[in-house]
């Protein structure tokens, strides 16, 4: 079992049969792998290859893409959507249709390449009641805080932010985002800053009843994540480390996790933070509809959508199962 991270794993070996899975995935340079460390390797024993995956958008540089549409590259295109498989409960998978939207259910369950170019990937209206952000809830079952840090990989960003979530597991809304921050902070200022962010939950578990009050405060596991929840856990603040595969997915991966939940409806803004405006960098508007309504699929995404991170981790924390999905 070799691993696409190595280009040259595979090379001067044999095989019969070569699986290569979740093709799509590898976006840059599947075609060289497979032209000079792969395809060689069958040579010998007059092997053959299965490249599988799920499409992942229309992109011309992606070699998945090629093989599926260039019958010149001398590939043979199976083509199996969700509902083919028969060992799945039929009634379940036509209910899919329903959970997810549109481009999202055509994609991952009919297996079509999609055009995601220009798409809104979350609507605003899907986190609204009837064209309305909800008033803050007289009672709910816990408050908590997704704390993206403006520091990763050495580089400053733009932003550190917050989003502040009221959470229902079994009555009510399940999921109310109760407030949000954007601010420009020195990284050493960090540690001093988050016992505000606490306090801030705290406040907002009194306003909206939580029955189990404060559930703590969610951070990336890396860069000054790592120090932050170091410094949180000497505090005695309660703090969580968002799951090491979540924050691998990326941004485009996250979002597609979470976007069944948006789509029934599972996620709303309250009226305070679908209504709040922040400066920041000399910019007046509300950044969290900006940076999550105006998410578009396919594009490059700007390393500066922090709110959106903030965003796709907290739904999958709060509505997703014990790792997050």
């Amino acid at each position: 079992m070799w691993s696409l991270d190595n280009e040259d794993a595979g090379r001067s070996r044999s095989y019969d049969l070569v699986i290569i899975d979740e093709a799509s995935l590898k976006a840059k340079g599947l075609r060289e792998v497979w032209d000079q460390a792969i395809k060689p390797t069958l040579l010998d024993r007059g092997g053959s290859a299965i490249m599988a995956g799920t499409p992942k958008g229309i992109d011309d540089e992606n070699y998945f893409y090629q093989a599926c549409n260039d019958k010149s590259l001398g590939w043979v295109e199976f083509h199996a959507p969700t509902m083919a498989n028969p060992t799945l409960d039929p009634a379940g998978v036509a209910a899919l249709k329903d959970e997810y939207p549109p481009l999202v259910y055509q994609q991952e369950f009919l297996a079509e390449f999609v055009d995601w170019n220009g798409s809104a990937f979350f609507a605003e209206s899907s986190m609204l009641v009837d064209g309305l952000p909800m008033q803050y809830p007289a009672r709910c079952d816990q408050v908590f805080a997704v704390i993206d840090t403006a520091l990763k990989d050495g580089l400053e960003h733009d932003g550190t932010a917050v989003i502040y979530y009221a959470r229902n597991r079994i009555a009510g809304q399940p999921l109310i985002i109760l407030d949000y921050e954007l601010i420009q902070i020195e990284g050493a200022l960090l540690e001093n800053w988050l016992p505000t962010v606490n306090q801030r939950v705290d406040e907002l578990a009194v306003m909206v009843g939580a029955r189990h009050g404060n559930s703590g405060l969610w951070i990336e596991d890396k860069a000054s994540g790592i120090v932050l929840l170091q410094q949180a856990t000497r505090r005695g603040l309660n703090v969580h480390a968002i799951d090491g595969d979540l924050v691998a997915m990326g941004k485009e991966g996250r979002a597609l996790s979470v976007s069944g939940y948006v789509y029934k409806g599972m996620v709303k803004f309250s009226d305070y933070a679908h209504n709040k405006l922040v400066n920041f960098k000399g910019n007046t508007k509300n950044h969290l509809i900006s940076q999550v309504c105006g998410f578009r699929m396919g594009t490059k995404v700007p390393h500066t959508m922090d709110l959106l991170d903030c965003f796709t981790y907290g739904v999958a924390i709060a509505l997703g199962d014990s790792t997050g999905y």
